[in-house]
């Protein structure tokens, strides 16, 4: 009897007889070739969970880069409505029917820089603080400080000196009117104003004679038996005229409702109006 037997498997059957036994390291190699350890993740597991640990999201984005987003978004938006161009709410229903109460309008702030000038017929928005209403006193304090703030960028209430109105003269024009008649005069020129004046209006409920200082705006309401403007203020000090320095920008477009959109587009009939001292049709102050 032979004292080398075949090596049996691993049910009890022998070996076939003649096949070499294969080394222990390619049984070994063999065996990790066929079947990974169970416990072990794969390729795209691993991406997966190293991804979550990062906080990231399928496309890369992780929470911190959405979040410098969303900052950068934020300082964007704030300097645009403080800088460039800012919505303002309509309060009332002195501009009828150009603008109606609760209208929301943009306003172009930068309309009168870089050289740009107020013109006749221009719908304006500005602070009426010392020209419409007193100046006065205000509190002390950080309250204060952030309202200011939140006024400046357009995130804030306005306190009831913000006012939108429509340019009937700038500096040097002389305006008039008489009681009774169907049109004011700029310059000496009659103005018509049918293409904004609320229906049936007359131009003013008072006559006046004014003359416009420099720099400064006479204004009024396209709804002018229910306007407070100008002609309201004549024995104020300002005479009821607005500094251009108050100015905060030009009323280009109503965004909201839907149903007002339009845009503000200077009423053609300012064009025959000529200069103060009859030197041109372009009444502008700058």
């Amino acid at each position: 009897m032979s004292s080398h037997e075949p090596i049996a498997d691993r049910d009890g059957t022998p070996a076939p007889s003649g096949e070499r036994e294969p080394s222990r390291s390619a049984a070994v190699s063999g065996a990790v070739a066929e079947a990974p350890p169970a416990d072990e993740p794969s390729a795209d597991e691993s991406s997966a969970e190293g991804g979550a640990e990062d906080g990231q999201g399928w496309f890369g984005w992780g929470l911190r880069d959405l979040a410098k987003l969303l900052a950068v978004v934020v300082v964007v938006l704030l300097l645009v409505n403080a800088f460039v161009a800012q919505p303002f709410s309509v309060p009332s229903a002195s501009m009828e029917n150009t603008l109606r109460p609760g209208d929301r309008v943009l306003v172009n702030k930068l309309a009168y820089q870089f050289g740009g000038t107020v013109h006749r017929g221009d719908v304006v928005v500005f602070d009426g603080t010392d020209s419409f209403v007193p100046g006065g006193d205000n509190d002390p304090g950080i309250g204060a400080d952030l309202r200011k703030l939140g006024e400046a960028v357009g995130i804030g209430p306005f306190d009831g000196s913000i006012f939108v109105k429509r340019v009937i003269g700038v500096g040097g024009d002389r305006v008039t009117y008489r009681a009774g008649a169907r049109e004011l005069t700029v310059n000496g020129v009659a103005l018509p104003e049918t293409d904004y004046l609320f229906p049936g209006d007359a131009p003013s409920s008072v006559g006046f004679d004014v003359q416009v200082p420099p720099g400064a705006l006479f204004v009024l309401g396209d709804h002018r038996s229910d306007s407070r403007d100008s002609r309201d203020h004549l024995g104020d000090p300002g005479g009821g005229f607005v500094p251009v320095r108050k100015v905060i920008g030009r009323a280009d477009l109503v965004l909201f409702p839907i149903g007002h959109w339009r845009t503000l587009d200077r009423p053609a009939g300012f064009a025959a109006i000529p200069a103060a001292g009859g030197s041109g049709a372009h009444g502008e102050q700058g």
